[in-house]
């Protein structure tokens, strides 16, 4: 494997520590442990061992796990050293920034667990790029991509326990960025967190790994031109509530948005990028300024070229989705789901879904890589144990 390797030592709750331990691990014993929350965290385990979880049929869920990895950031705009926390509530003023005016931005990544223990994460300084970029945006400081990297390999690691067994799912880490300073003024605020939260995951979707039924959103804009669209800020997601439980009371999975200008090309899906294939040519929305760039986009790209296919990212009209022999999405959440139907005004579309499928194909290439069963050609994965 050619990424990278790191070894930290295990990190056990700290009722369960040895008494002779080195002066360093007693030390930082010592500040975990000041840091306890107001409310002490509900989650259903036991002091050492295994998590008392049920891996079978694990979907995407909040289950508390142990440890929450917290950074603050005030007037010369760097981040302390972060330090972890027991998981659960903390104080933040009510005129906070994000509260007020939405003044935050978050990622989403996976650890996955070999076969041999170890915990795997996949292109983590990819996450940290996206959120210094996006806070750049929001005018927020970021913390630099090596602490966001060592950030969270220590919160996988606290919270190693949670990471369900080889092929039974993933723990899925939260890296938020939020303006927690006063504010009653528009403005940045005075004060920032960074904190890191985890909980175990299974599939996305409810439908689980089948086919994902799409309707084609007409009369809700996710995104507009000049906007935020391009940024994981915590702001673009709320206002798509109400398209999605539409969609999903007449019983589709999720919407597919148009862009708002011209309404005839397509977007991203709420919470994931869309692809359409046809033969050996794939197609993507291009990122242009109104759509996520994608993580697991990107590398479906990479992938996708290596494995021979003509990939073009550019504008895709909603049209072409007649035409289209398959249709999938990618995200963080979602891995690489295939689509079975997509309704778009009174037509109903069908797809090529399961084996010898481009989906299936990218899908069992991307997760291979992810979970080590496939080599890691390209340096994208953080062995750590």
């Amino acid at each position: 494997m050619t990424g990278r390797t790191l070894c930290f030592p295990s990190l056990a709750p700290f009722s369960s520590l040895p008494s002779k331990m080195g002066r360093s691990y007693r030390s930082f014993a010592s500040q975990v442990s000041s840091l306890q929350p107001l409310a002490h965290p509900s989650s259903p385990h036991r002091e050492d061992g295994d998590a008392e979880a049920e891996w079978d049929g694990l979907g995407f869920g909040l289950m508390p796990t142990d440890y929450m990895y917290v950074a603050k950031c005030s007037g010369d705009r760097n981040f302390g050293r972060g330090q972890l926390r027991l998981f659960g509530n903390f104080q933040v003023s009510p005129s906070a920034g994000v509260l007020n005016y939405g003044q935050g931005v978050f990622e989403g990544t996976k650890a996955h667990r070999k076969e041999n223990g170890h915990l795997l994460l996949f292109r983590p300084e990819q996450n940290a790029m996206r959120m210094r970029m996006g806070a750049d945006r929001m005018c927020m400081p970021a913390p630099s991509v090596d602490q966001f990297v060592n950030a969270l390999k220590q919160t996988a690691l606290a919270n190693r326990r949670w990471v369900p067994p080889p092929a039974k799912g993933s723990l899925y880490l939260r890296p938020l960025l939020i303006g927690t300073g006063p504010v009653l003024g528009l403005a940045p605020a005075p004060e920032y967190t960074f904190l890191i939260y985890a909980s175990p995951v299974g599939t996305y979707f409810k439908e689980g790994t089948a086919p994902l039924n799409l309707y084609v959103e007409e009369d809700t804009d996710r995104a507009s031109r000049r906007g935020t669209g391009s940024v994981k800020t915590i702001s673009n997601y709320a206002p798509v509530l109400m398209a999605q439980m539409r969609a999903k009371n007449r019983g589709f999975s999720d919407v597919l948005y148009l862009d708002s200008q011209t309404k005839k090309n397509l977007e991203e899906v709420s919470s994931c990028n869309i692809f359409i294939a046809k033969g050996k040519n794939i197609s993507t929305p291009a990122t242009n300024g109104t759509i996520l760039a994608g993580i697991t986009r990107k590398s479906v790209i990479e992938i996708a070229r290596d494995l021979g296919y003509q990939v073009e990212e550019r504008a895709v009209g909603v049209d072409e989705l007649a035409e289209a022999d398959e249709v999938f999405c990618t995200g963080t959440a979602v891995g690489v789901a295939p689509v079975g139907t997509i309704t778009y005004r009174d037509a109903r579309m069908e797809y090529r879904t399961g084996r010898g499928t481009i989906c299936q194909e990218l899908s069992s290439t991307l997760t291979g890589i992810q979970t080590g069963k496939i080599e890691d050609g390209r340096g994208w994965i953080h062995e750590i144990f």
